[in-house]
Parts: structure tokens; C-alpha cells; sequence
């Protein structure tokens, strides 16, 4: 690859991954609360494997949880790489929902 092609992937990098509060490059972060109640429902109603109330208490909650985060990052995510994967998180649990639903 020429130079001018490195350098507009350099750039295309540095605009995607660049965290526009610090300025270091976030591709990940340590969890927050929502994805940490979204763990701890989705392990608890994985553990339970009821078909009851409890396991269904338990998955709404897990998916509560990820759309908190997944809005949460959309809105506020600190880079592009951020805020895009809210938006795919937040249209996948859509059509996870809608899916379960209809089926």
C-alpha cells in the first residue's frame, strides 16, 4: 500500500477508536453497571433454567440491562467504534425480542 493509503487508514482508524475526551485509542472499556446487571441476570436465569416466573423476571431484567447500556453508549459512547456498537446491540436485541415474540 502507498503512503496516501496508510495515512487515510491511519486516519480512518484514529477517527473511529479515538476517544474524544482523552484522546487514547478505546476499543473497550471496563464494564459498567448496566452490563454488569446484564451479566448477573443472564447467569442467574441461565442458572434457574425454569420455565417460570423467576427466569422470565430474570431475562427482562437482563434485557433492561442491555438496552441501558446500549442506549447509554449511543448516546454517549466516546468514540464512533462506541456509539456504533450501541446502535447494532440496541437493533439486535430489537430483533431478538421481535423474534421471540413472533415465534
Amino acid at each position: 500500500m502507498n503512503q496516501a493509503g496508510s495515512g487515510t487508514l491511519a486516519r480512518a482508524i484514529d477517527w473511529l477508536f479515538r476517544n474524544r475526551r482523552t484522546g487514547v485509542l478505546t476499543v473497550a472499556q471496563w464494564p459498567n453497571l448496566p452490563l454488569w446487571l446484564f451479566g448477573a441476570c443472564s447467569l442467574a436465569a441461565w442458572w434457574t433454567q425454569t420455565d417460570g416466573s423467576l427466569a422470565s423476571w430474570l431475562s427482562l431484567g437482563a434485557d433492561l440491562a442491555l438496552a441501558w447500556w446500549a442506549l447509554d453508549e449511543l448516546l454517549r459512547g466516546v468514540n464512533p467504534w462506541r456509539r456504533f456498537l450501541g446502535a447494532g446491540t440496541l437493533l439486535g436485541l430489537i430483533a431478538l425480542i421481535t423474534l421471540q415474540r413472533a415465534g
